[in-house]
């Protein structure tokens, strides 16, 4: 039987939300081993002037502890 535990990380992106959750992914396996999943809760935009200058993303992250 494993054992899988989850956290919440905010992350952003000037790109899009994938990019977002990739950097997630990315910053959190720095100090996180055994990641089996992303689950993207939320998204969120900042408008400047009419134009979308920054994607935003509220994902947990799950992964197994050994």
């Amino acid at each position: 039987m494993a054992i899988l535990k989850v956290i919440e990380v905010l992350a952003n992106s000037e790109k899009s939300w994938e990019d977002a959750t990739k950097k997630a992914v990315k910053q959190a396996s720095k100090s996180v081993k055994n990641i089996r999943s992303v689950y993207v809760q939320e998204q969120s935009a900042s408008v400047t002037d009419g134009e979308v200058t920054e994607f935003r993303v509220n994902v947990k992250i799950t992964f197994e502890v050994k």
